[in-house]
């Protein structure tokens, strides 16, 4: 398990996603400096994460994993596929439901399928970052279930950064402390002990399109060259 600082269970709420990245920054302040990369997790987690690498002086991009659904429970992540199709399996959830590898092909080429439109429409504003060697942070505005950035992590940890930090806003306790097993250090703002949904926790919880998430990557382009 990797180093787990719960901040608080608060159930306070933040005013929108950018407040919730800036207060993250501010407990990631060591970082400043360290060519550090900030990964959001579509879509309203590039919201945080642009907050977060700006204050960070850090490197900006997102993550394009996908989890693969297991068959008849579809929150439980069964394993990952990472944007160049590779995939990690989590093989006791797989041996315990008796997963066949036709069933795991399907996931994948699905989920794959996600990827590549997302990619088509992301990578010709932002070219995928290295993570090799590379201290990461990924991000996200919460974790609920958490098996979407468990997916996250999955993909990003094959890639062999130096030092992989998970940095969430808000998060249910057993699942803040489960993805810490993760990562090398788990930050969390708030882990409120009446959780229910990530958007509880925000006066302002507007959808974020993928027209959004252009933007801010543009923005983050435009940030670098100047």
């Amino acid at each position: 398990m990797g180093k787990l600082r719960i901040l608080s269970s608060s159930p306070e709420v933040f005013r929108d996603r950018r407040e919730a990245g800036q207060l993250l920054a501010a407990e990631l302040q060591e970082l400043k400096g360290k060519n550090a990369l900030v990964l959001g997790i579509p879509r309203g987690g590039v919201v945080v994460a642009s907050e977060l690498a700006a204050a960070l002086d850090a490197e900006l991009d997102i993550v394009l994993s996908r989890k693969l659904r297991t068959p008849g429970q579809w929150e439980l992540a069964m394993g990952s596929v990472a944007e160049d199709g590779k995939i990690f399996l989590n093989d006791t959830v797989i041996q315990e439901l008796n997963v066949s590898q036709a069933l795991i092909e399907q996931e994948r080429q699905v989920q794959l399928a996600e990827i590549s439109r997302r990619a088509a429409m992301v990578r010709r504003v932002r070219p995928k970052a290295p993570l090799e060697g590379r201290i990461v942070v990924v991000t996200d505005d919460g974790v609920a279930t958490g098996a979407t950035t468990q997916a996250a992590l999955w993909t990003a940890r094959q890639e062999r950064p130096a030092k992989l930090i998970a940095a969430m806003p808000v998060g249910s306790p057993d699942t803040i402390a489960r993805l810490s097993r993760d990562v090398d250090e788990m930050v969390c703002l708030r882990a409120p002990h009446s959780f229910y949904a990530v958007g509880q926790f925000y006066r302002h919880f507007e959808p974020v399109e993928d027209e959004d998430v252009l933007a801010i990557l543009r923005e983050e382009a435009s940030r670098k060259v100047a």
